[in-house]
């Protein structure tokens, strides 16, 4: 059952992160032409940025809705609601006139559907995680924990695969509505992801606080008195897992075509071979979690991640098409480790009656960091005259506050085992 829970909350984490990730491809690419059509690109690009940061925002208020669900009526139940929230969101944006069609109505429409996607997401992840690791055997909670993370690379994937076929076509064509297509695709990939979700069970440990009579009454409230520093220092530990993708993707996208000369086909086809190696490098790390620790996992991908923030990005600047390719390869490989641990991590520092309200609420406040890294990015970027170090910058400052996240959540984690040690039996 552990297994093929594990692998519905992958499939369904994979459509989730379609549906999510998609938006900010055709944010790099695409959305400023369509819909911010009569400003200086550049600036039409930072509004592209900043409308899929405006996602992030309503996170939290996913975060404190879902968490409700998942944590008094049940994990699966909102699971499903996730998923048709974040299908229905992402299918309509693929229905929306253009600028040129209603004018402002247009990209007030696609913030609005925005703003519906990360609701969503943000009781998503939350639960994928634990519905992996409430069905896992103690030991194997970290690798579990990192399966449904697979569903982020496998999402890249999907949306990455998408575009490369559609820059075949010319421009006129994209913009005359082929552009529509990667949207339009949420729609069959919501009903094959509702029918994973309908076929799990509800976890055990769920199941467990429910029939002790567990069950928090208003679990938001509860976190918010009683878990304060851990939700923070859970955020903290999330920063560069989630930031890291939107700079390395989706600005650093931007960034190659725009200031660097590289065509689109190069930098979608780095991001597709290097979501192909997560495949492999995820539950590796997972794995090597199990052994040393998922807060120690995050905090070594963060570490090394800070020692290549530069260099990576002095390559980048020089690169022609191979050599941009290589770096984005080689340097996601450190975030990946960083990535691969974080729901284990946060699975070992909540309680299981509101670790639904908490994981979503710790990573939805990391998300509304890590969401506008492309448009702080870019801003820095025009401050900066493009300076080649300037994305290290960034990279490294968001390894730096995971490094303090991560090691804060192993020493807490490790007096939270301590102190259930020295507990007296039944108390």
């Amino acid at each position: 059952m552990a297994r093929k829970v594990a692998g519905a909350s992958f499939v369904g984490t994979a459509l989730e992160s379609y549906d999510f990730y998609v938006f900010g491809t055709a944010a790099a690419l695409i959305l400023n032409r369509i819909f911010f059509p009569d400003v200086d690109p550049v600036i039409g690009v930072l509004l592209s940025f900043l409308s899929l940061g405006i996602g992030f925002i309503a996170r939290p208020v996913g975060a404190i809705l879902f968490g409700h669900i998942g944590d008094r009526i049940g994990r699966k139940r909102s699971l499903i609601w996730t998923i048709v929230l974040m299908g229905t969101a992402t299918g309509v944006i693929g229905l929306l006139p253009d600028y040129n069609t209603i004018g402002l109505w247009a990209p007030a429409l696609l913030v609005t559907l925005r703003l519906l996607q990360g609701l969503a997401v943000g009781g998503e992840w939350g639960g994928a995680i634990l519905i992996a690791t409430e069905h896992a055997e103690p030991r194997k909670r970290a690798l579990y924990a990192a399966i449904p993370q697979i569903g982020s690379p496998v999402g890249t994937i999907m949306v990455t695969g998408t575009f490369l076929a559609l820059t075949q076509v010319s421009q006129e064509t994209m913009e005359a509505g082929l552009w529509r297509v990667p949207f339009l695709l949420a729609f069959p990939f919501m009903a094959i992801a509702l029918y994973l979700r309908f076929a799990i069970e509800e976890t055990p440990v769920f199941k467990d606080v429910a029939e002790h009579q567990s069950v928090p009454r208003v679990p938001v409230l509860e976190v918010l008195s009683t878990q304060r520093m851990p939700v923070l220092i859970a955020a903290a530990a999330s920063l560069l897992g989630i930031g890291s993708y939107f700079l390395m993707t989706t600005y650093t996208q931007a960034y190659g075509t725009a200031q660097l000369g590289l065509s689109s086909d190069t930098v979608l086809y780095a991001a597709l071979v290097g979501s192909v190696l997560q495949l492999a490098t995820i539950p590796a790390f997972g794995w090597l979690a199990t052994k040393i620790g998922s807060a120690r996992m995050v905090a070594a991908g963060a570490a090394a991640t800070l020692l290549i923030s530069f260099p990576l990005y002095w390559v980048i600047s020089t690169a022609d098409q191979t050599t941009y390719i290589l770096a984005i390869l080689l340097g996601g490989i450190a975030p990946t480790a960083a990535w691969a641990a974080l729901g284990g991590l946060m699975a070992d520092l909540f309680p299981a009656r509101t670790g639904f309200t908490a994981l979503s609420l710790a990573y939805s406040f990391a998300g509304i960091l890590a969401g506008f890294t492309p448009a702080v990015t870019q801003a820095f970027a025009t401050a900066t005259d493009s300076a080649w170090w300037h994305p290290g910058v960034v990279l490294a400052l968001m390894s730096l506050v995971t490094i303090a996240g991560a090691l804060a959540a192993a020493r807490m984690t490790r007096r939270n085992t301590e102190a259930a040690r020295r507990e007296p039996v039944g108390a």
